[in-house]
């Protein structure tokens, strides 16, 4: 495979030569190379995520949609086996609609 090293960034050209250098050498320094390039590279993404993630998650307004009854939605042709019969076993009343509407509206 042809690069033309010119046009990589120096950090790009690092990174190759650190690649190229631990895959033509033996096998003893490639253990070290993961453990860099995990503690350079994966633990800091991880991070950067997990920020994205939440900051995303406070910006976020957290209002219940409006219930709209779609008669293809919420088919019950029989009774759940617990509890009352018409929550699922995963039922959240905040976002999961019963097929006559939303439980309660005071979150």
């Amino acid at each position: 495979m042809f690069t033309d090293k010119m046009s990589l960034s120096p950090a790009a050209v690092a990174a190759h030569r650190l690649l190229a250098a631990a895959s033509h050498s033996s096998h003893e320094g490639g253990a070290r190379t993961w453990k860099i390039l995990t503690i350079v590279l994966a633990i800091p993404g991880v991070g950067i995520c997990m920020a994205n993630a939440y900051m995303k998650a406070q910006a976020h307004s957290h209002g219940q949609p409006e219930f709209v009854p779609y008669s293809h939605l919420r088919i019950r042709t029989k009774r759940f086996p617990w509890g009352d019969g018409d929550h699922t076993l995963f039922h959240n009343s905040h976002t999961n609609a019963l097929p006559k509407g939303y439980e309660s509206s005071d979150h």
